[in-house]
């Protein structure tokens, strides 16, 4: 926690340039303390690689919070007569509305920077929240040379990736990623999209917000004050001779419904939606009102995902788990006995943590003849779940299971977002 004075905190701060400031000429106003503030919050985010940056406001303290591979660390607490300028010059460089305290707003910053000796151009989603003492801000880095377009590199297992590649290959159909927030579903959208942007091919994309823009793909932003909703853009989606359409998210019965109809009427529907696992995506869509038989000739894949820690590479060492503790975490007894579970000691590399990166677990369900069957009969997620285990699909734990005997991450991580 830094409670140094003002003066101190901005000796050194590097300069950035965003269309906020810098094109008045004014020099004075960009060497204000505050606005060198701002920007060495930025600029050492992006240095540390950080996701997101909360500004938080208590009753007694200021506190400025990075996301760090999954998990909020505290990094500095401004004085907190600074608190209101500090949230207002945010605001101004998002283009927002510095009078209205009341009411959330959304916005945007991009901004140039110079990081590691070249410059780069680094795109912030900034969400303003009114709280109790004052307004929260958590901006979201969206760094384009972080997003990985290449699917081997992004932590499938080798089976559930063919399974995978074959579903959004084919020429119509569902295919659907699910997990909470900060999952990584958005990038193996992007990914898959990647794959299958050629010129013959119409992509059309439904996203709230347009997170990253790739050429050659008609990306929408959605506009839910004026009517542009998911499931309004799906409608003129159908108008404009698309081959592939990316749909954001399925929130509600009426997306559902023109999607799994795009579906089945020669379109490859790739979209989100929010469950616990593979299997429990069917059940939500029938609780939200779908036939059986329309979910079941529809949605060709399921795919679940989590995003766990990498271990460091440079300090990682022997954890001495119990083959008993291996047992219960889901390996067999056999592999408890020649599995080597491995956690990072700490060093400079990882700044401390044992961690420098992050890897996604996959859980991917096919939708065979028999998982067919079993959705016209009504199954329940547990007896869905038990016949794709059958039939070789490897659960969430399970792709935890092997990124640790992989030594690519630890134990506690697994533990930590996946269940037995």
């Amino acid at each position: 926690m830094d409670e140094r004075p003002i003066g101190l905190l901005t000796d050194s701060m590097p300069q950035l340039s965003s269309p906020a400031f810098g094109e008045t000429g004014d020099k004075s106003a960009d060497e204000a303390p505050v606005i060198r503030l701002v920007n060495h919050i930025l600029s050492d985010a992006v240095k540390r690689g950080a996701s997101d940056v909360h500004m938080e406001p208590y009753e007694k303290e200021f506190r400025i919070r990075y996301r760090i591979d999954g998990l909020l660390e505290a990094v500095m607490t401004p004085p907190l007569r600074l608190r209101d300028a500090m949230l207002s010059r945010v605001k101004i460089m998002a283009k927002l509305d510095i009078a209205e305290k009341r009411m959330p707003q959304d916005g945007r910053i991009v901004m140039n920077m110079v990081h590691q000796g070249k410059a780069k151009q680094l795109d912030l989603r900034v969400s303003v929240l009114p709280t109790l003492h004052g307004e929260k801000i958590v901006m979201r880095l969206l760094d384009k040379e972080q997003l990985r377009l290449d699917m081997t590199g992004l932590g499938f297992e080798p089976e559930s990736l063919a399974k995978f590649q074959k579903a959004i290959f084919k020429p119509y159909g569902m295919v659907l990623v699910t997990g909470p927030t900060g999952s990584g579903k958005t990038n193996t959208l992007y990914s898959s999209i990647a794959q299958l942007n050629k010129e013959d091919t119409n992509i059309m994309t439904a996203e709230d917000p347009v997170e990253f823009q790739i050429p050659g793909i008609n990306q929408v932003q959605m506009k839910e004050q004026i009517g542009l909703n998911f499931a309004a853009a799906l409608r003129s989606f159908l108008r404009q001779d698309p081959n592939i359409i990316m749909v954001g998210e399925i929130r509600d019965v009426e997306t559902a419904e023109i999607a799994i109809k795009a579906a089945l009427t020669g379109h490859l529907v790739l979209s989100t939606i929010h469950t616990n696992d593979a299997p429990s995506t069917i059940s939500r869509l029938m609780n939200m009102g779908m036939e059986p038989f329309l979910v079941a000739t529809s949605v060709h894949l399921i795919c679940a995902q989590r995003l766990v820690r990498r271990i460091c590479q440079t300090c990682k060492a022997p954890d001495a788990a119990p083959p008993e503790v291996l047992i219960d975490a889901g390996f067999t007894p056999d592999e408890a006995q020649s599995v080597t579970a491995l956690k990072g000691a700490g060093c400079e590399v990882c700044g401390g943590r044992g961690y420098k990166g992050r890897i996604g677990l996959y859980e991917v369900m096919e939708t065979t003849e028999e998982i067919r069957e079993l959705i016209f009969k009504g199954a329940t997620a547990a007896e869905l779940k038990r016949k794709a285990i059958e039939q070789g699909m490897i659960t969430l734990r399970r792709s935890g299971l092997i990124k640790i005997r992989e030594g690519l991450t630890t134990l506690d991580e697994v533990i930590r977002e996946t269940v037995a």
